[in-house]
């Protein structure tokens, strides 16, 4: 494994949406995710996991070393037949050992196995790999407002309909800020045997997907997301010099005028506790 990351990090984004549905829940019609509880947003890992695995795809071309595992209409089966196609790999008479090289060359050719893992018993055994770099469910500051927006389309999708309009229905977020923490963990690249070698270069990948992932998404239906802070703790040594909860508490975003509902980004304040940054930790902003 060469240039394989050696520090641990943790991070934090802080992301916006206007008059967008950032994560529809297929459970309630589409309407935006939310916490029934306290009516706070909610946007799951996977959504996040699905843009940053399309920007690297479209930033590196299926280049060797970054496939994409998780691919739209590809079935993951065929993704690990590709393995058991190389002549090394078929030689081996072991089966655990023609699975664990199977393992090997699949954390060597797709980015996303080698940064978020990927289960791969399925049918063609390519084993499992647990990544390095795994994220929360991002939350939003405040509470948000599942708005429904009637719109109206000026044809009609049948041929023999009698109307001359047809009606539809969005469902938005008017604004909301969403914070989401992530974990890099360098004994999950570095490990002799178990490491997926997860590299500086993916990591320095990583973070770009994360700055530029909301800037190749645009669509009617997300509005206007982006990524607006993104704070990364980079720790001296490989299991760390703090508790994650502890660098995270640094980091403390508050509502500015909390008597109206917040419509911009610049409702809030983003304060960065520096003095109390642990010993070993340096925190770097990316955006």
């Amino acid at each position: 494994m060469e240039n394989v990351i050696k520090n641990r990090y943790e991070f934090v984004l802080l992301y916006d949406v206007e008059n967008g549905n950032p994560n529809g829940d297929p459970d309630a019609g589409n309407l935006p995710r939310i916490d029934p509880e306290t009516g706070f947003g909610i946007v799951t890992d996977v959504c996040l996991k699905r843009k940053i695995r399309n920007y690297v795809e479209m930033k590196m071309e299926d280049k060797p070393g970054y496939k994409i595992y998780v691919k739209e209409g590809i079935p993951l089966n065929s993704q690990h037949a590709l393995a058991y196609k190389q002549p090394e790999i078929n030689k081996i008479t072991l089966e655990k050992d023609k699975i664990a090289q199977a393992r090997a060359w699949m954390c060597a050719n797709f980015y996303d196995i080698r940064t978020f893992g990927a289960v791969m018993t399925t049918g063609v055994n390519c084993g499992q790999v647990r990544g390095p770099v795994q994220i929360n469910f991002s939350r939003s500051q405040d509470p948000i407002i599942q708005q429904e927006v009637t719109i109206t389309r000026v044809t009609v999708t049948m041929e023999d309909a009698d109307k001359t309009t047809e009606m539809g229905r969005k469902f938005i977020v008017p604004y909301g800020l969403y914070r989401v923490e992530g974990y890099v963990s360098p004994k999950l690249a570095n490990d002799p045997t178990k490491g997926t070698g997860f590299s500086e270069e993916d990591l320095n990948l990583l973070w770009e997907a994360i700055i530029n992932m909301f800037e190749h998404d645009h669509s009617s239906s997300r509005g206007k997301m982006t990524a607006r802070k993104l704070l990364v703790f980079k720790h001296a040594s490989e299991f760390g010099n703090a508790p994650a909860q502890n660098l995270f508490d640094l980091v403390k975003v508050s509502n500015q005028t909390p008597e109206k509902a917040p419509r911009a980004y610049s409702d809030y304040r983003v304060e960065i506790n520096q003095e109390s940054t642990p010993d070993g930790v340096e925190i770097i902003e990316m955006l």
